[in-house]
């Protein structure tokens, strides 16, 4: 899990950030870095790998991040 103490996401947004080049922040270019791919690639490894991410609300008014992987199967 990982938490912030910044804007947050809001719920509306919550889904599509793991589209590929989506960028909430209007004031950020790509001149400064941030192609909006990020979030893409590790939904689709977590998804690849059968796993599970999912964004919501940290309790100090950020925005939390959890991801679930499958332990690996060791038979």
């Amino acid at each position: 899990m990982v938490v912030d103490d910044g804007a947050g996401i809001a719920e509306p947004d919550r889904e599509r950030i793991f589209e590929r080049f989506t960028r909430l922040d209007a004031a950020r270019s790509r001149d400064r870095g941030g192609t909006g791919l990020g979030l893409a690639i590790i939904s689709d490894v977590v998804h690849t790998h059968s796993g599970t991410i999912i964004v919501g609300q940290s309790p100090i008014g950020g925005a939390r991040f959890e991801l679930r992987l499958p332990l690996a199967d060791t038979s």
